[in-house]
């Protein structure tokens, strides 16, 4: 395995559609530029990021950076599109790794280190980055194939990422954990990760707003 791919799943930053649960204290269009801006420091940092191709899987309409290939996301609940996204970019001999915008904290380091777990011949066969709300940031596989186990996996709960791992290990994979992130949903999480973004990057700026 030598090939590697990141996957960015994201949604057009657009007033009323994104990161509603910033609101209140958000208005939907601060809602919406913190969104905006969450996505493009990801987007920067997979740009950084050493690996051999990058994807933009996005439901609606949005640029991404030169190089890129872009996809629109298909399939109606996110546990079909997250399926559908690893199907759809799926490269044979190549390792995949999937994350989506709400975590604008991730370095390069820490990407291309779980891109190289899945690229080892004797590394794990997936990698799942757990999020402090019971989700995940980050999946990884080393076979693009495995995640149909996504499918029927109920999303956003406290439990999902307990359940997706579950669901990896019934099929078989040897799974290695990645370090745990917090994502952003609530105005809480936006201020603790702004904290941890460097102060001149366009989330720390766009969530200034909230105080």
């Amino acid at each position: 395995m030598n090939v590697s791919q990141i996957l960015v799943l994201a949604k057009r930053p657009l007033p009323g559609r994104v990161k509603t649960r910033l609101c209140p204290p958000c208005t939907p269009r601060q809602a919406a530029d913190i969104a905006a801006a969450a996505l493009a420091d990801t987007l920067d940092t997979v740009s950084a990021a050493r690996v051999d191709r990058r994807i933009l899987v996005v439901d609606g309409d949005h640029p991404a950076p030169p190089g890129w290939l872009t996809l629109p996301q298909r399939g109606g609940p996110l546990d079909e599109r997250l399926a559908n996204a690893f199907a759809d970019t799926a490269t044979r001999g190549a390792a995949t790794l999937l994350i989506g915008m709400d975590t604008p904290q991730i370095t390069a380091d820490r990407l291309e280190a779980a891109a190289a777990l899945l690229s080892t011949p004797d590394g794990p066969d997936a990698v799942l980055g757990p999020a402090v709300d019971g989700g995940w940031w980050a999946l990884g596989l080393r076979d693009a194939d495995h995640a149909t186990v996504l499918r029927g996996i109920v999303t956003s709960t406290a439990d999902t990422g307990q359940h997706t791992f579950a669901a990896l290990r019934g099929h078989g994979l040897r799974v290695e954990t990645l370090p745990w992130l917090r994502d952003v949903d609530t105005a809480d999480d936006a201020r603790t990760v702004a904290a941890l973004c460097p102060p001149d990057s366009r989330f720390a700026t766009a969530t200034a707003v909230i105080g």
